[in-house]
């Protein structure tokens, strides 16, 4: 594929194809991207002690009172680190949803598979995997914040209809 793509460039300029199914234009990247990170948790470690009792906490800031989930170690608002870890209400309203069709690589495993955006009932909004029919789904609609095990096997949380 590569010698294709290269002789598209030295013809159009671009590394553009047409896709043999919709006939639409697309960008063919010659770059490989592989990635391997580490990423410390250590300020935010109760975050995942909560998951594995099935909790989902997030962090109050003590001055200014906002609520952050994903959980924060200083307050984003007011600057201020006097945060206290609390437990979010598992319950909400969706607000979007998409299914993921093209994945990255470290997806590949996965079917394509729906996202979606909640507003928990205490306020922050949350992504999330969606665990249920996407034709269903629809703004508005109640929806809970569950934890599961991954097929990676570590534990994460996802949003299903209540």
């Amino acid at each position: 594929m590569k010698e294709e793509i290269k002789k598209v460039i030295e013809e159009t300029g671009f590394p553009i194809v047409q896709d043999e199914k919709s006939g639409a234009a697309q960008w063919v990247d010659m770059r490989e991207l592989r990635l391997s990170y580490i990423i410390s948790v250590e300020n935010i470690k109760p975050f995942y002690e909560g998951l594995k009792e099935g909790k989902l906490l997030g962090t109050k800031c003590k001055k200014c009172g906002r609520l952050f989930f994903p959980p924060q170690k200083d307050c984003p608002s007011c600057f201020d680190s006097d945060i206290e870890w609390v437990e979010l209400k598992n319950e909400g309203t969706l607000e979007t949803m998409t299914v993921v069709f093209v994945r990255p690589p470290s997806f590949g495993m996965y079917d394509p598979y729906p996202v979606a955006i909640a507003k928990l009932d205490d306020g922050p909004k949350i992504l999330a995997w969606y665990k249920g029919d996407p034709q269903q789904a629809k703004p508005g609609m109640r929806v809970k914040v569950q934890v599961c095990k991954r097929k990676e096997g570590y534990v994460m949380y996802e949003i299903a209809p209540a």
